[in-house]
């Protein structure tokens, strides 16, 4: 790896499919009340209890978007990492994301094609060993040929 690209970064040249890097972080209520202030969602099934109570989900749950954006941590420091452009990532939400849980993203390389620079990736995310969320991304990943 060349000395100007970051720590952490793989290059698209030092990309192997079924690679693997995760995160974890525990979703805590200044997190969601944090998510509503900046995404403008104000929707009360992630902020009143009262109200969330008597909804399908029986209580308060985080925002999707929340979760979603632990993959787009994993992808912008861990793999491929810093300079990874996002071009696409598909979603879906399999089961709620609650205050207090514990939610892992993973995110494994499915294909690479190297003369685009473009990787396909699996994303998911996990409460418990059980999905929660499930897609996949395509980016433009690093290349020191680019540097």
């Amino acid at each position: 790896m060349l000395d100007n690209m970051p720590r952490g970064t793989i290059c698209i040249e030092d990309l192997e499919i079924g690679m693997i890097r995760d995160l974890s972080k525990v979703v805590t209520d200044e997190d969601i009340e944090m998510f509503a202030q900046v995404s403008t969602d104000r929707n009360p099934v992630h902020l009143d209890d009262d109200y969330a109570r008597d909804t399908i989900f029986e209580g308060r749950i985080a925002h999707g978007m929340l979760t979603a954006g632990l993959i787009s941590a994993v992808i912008g420091e861990q793999l491929p990492g810093h300079g990874t452009v996002y071009l696409s990532q598909s979603l879906k939400f399999m089961a709620p994301v609650r205050p207090g849980d514990r939610v892992t993203a993973e995110v494994e390389v499915l294909d690479i094609e190297h003369s685009r620079r473009r990787v396909q990736l699996g994303t998911r995310c996990l409460v418990d060993g059980k999905p929660v969320l499930k897609g996949e991304a395509t980016v433009l990943a690093p290349s020191r040929k680019f540097d």
